[in-house]
């Protein structure tokens, strides 16, 4: 075998959804994060191919590249993307940064438990409490969330959502709607069904995700969803976005109280543990509490000889 380029990575699960932390890429001169973030899909078009498609990645894979930070307050600066390509800000990518740069003692604890993440969207706060090594939780606020609209309907299916804006832009349909069971036996199903629905979507909307609420265990304080990327994949966690767009239907809806605390779980048995921290004229602040966990630190080599070196992928 012939080593042509290495790559070394960290990967970590948040409840359920994978990320893969890069830290090693190329030096490339940029003045902020902005154009960092124009310049990384095609600059580093090659890197993502290689560790991020099969053989050595996988669909649902999201991608963290850690960089120094630019801002004076912040500890740590992070670029979000999928194959897709990149994201503004992955609230559940800020949880797997924190927990393996600090576990891997590439970041020093503080007393304080508190840390700033840099990120296309400004300066993110994060609590992180560590025992013994080990990051046991992990607490981020997301908002403002808003409501937008009820009652749309899913072009010729006929079916109603309604359309919250979180970190992105949702589209929540309630199961009665979607007449299919959040569970595992019926995975076949629900694939066909995300991939259908953003066939009905109006793309003018600028939808970025779908999500399925099945609310019957609500006098539990808890509720089931399943999420979906606007490319119809399944989302392997609850989701940060997405519980926070659950949250603000149920409260808008006034199914909850804003003082609630809830648990949004998935098709998985993965959860997220979230309350609202703040209202102000129908838009909501949430805070989960989380954590995340390494499954591996690895080193990608690169044989100039090998025919898969683009990777392909499986969805």
């Amino acid at each position: 075998m012939k080593i042509h380029k290495s790559y070394s990575t960290i990967d970590v699960h948040v409840a359920g959804e994978a990320f893969r932390i890069v830290k090693d890429l190329p030096f490339i001169s940029y003045r902020n994060l902005e154009d960092l973030y124009k310049q990384f899909p095609h600059v580093f078009a090659e890197e993502i191919n290689l560790l991020f498609n099969e053989p050595r990645g996988f669909a649902g894979l999201n991608g963290c590249l850690v960089v120094p930070p630019l801002q004076a307050e912040a500890d740590v600066a992070v670029l979000f993307f999928n194959h897709q390509g990149t994201l503004p800000i992955h609230y559940g990518g800020i949880v797997a940064v924190i927990t393996a740069l600090l576990e891997s003692g590439q970041l020093k604890a503080k007393h304080s438990n508190q840390y700033h993440v840099e990120t296309l969207n400004g300066v993110i706060p994060v609590t992180a409490v560590i025992q013994q090594d080990e990051v046991v939780s992990v607490n981020i606020e997301i908002g403002p969330c808003r409501l937008l609209q009820t009652g749309l309907q899913a072009g010729a299916l006929q079916l109603d959502f309604s359309l919250v804006q979180a970190d992105q832009l949702y589209a929540v349909f309630h199961k009665k709607e979607a007449s299919v069971e959040i569970r595992m036996e019926a995975l076949s199903d629900l694939k066909r069904w995300g991939k259908n629905i953003f066939q009905h979507l109006d793309p003018k909307l600028g939808i970025k995700g779908a999500v399925i609420l099945d609310d019957t265990t609500l006098g539990d304080h808890r509720v089931l969803s399943l999420s979906y990327r606007d490319d119809g994949l399944i989302v392997r966690s609850p989701g940060f976005g997405p519980t926070a767009a659950v949250y603000t239907y149920l409260i808008s809806n006034g199914a909850i109280q804003s003082d609630q605390p809830f648990i949004n779980e998935s098709i998985f048995c993965s959860k997220l543990q979230g309350q609202a921290v703040g209202t102000s004229e129908g838009e909501y602040r949430f805070r989960f509490t989380c954590r995340g966990f390494i499954t591996g630190m690895h080193t990608f080599l690169l044989d100039p000889t090998d025919p898969l070196a683009a990777g392909f992928l499986l969805k």
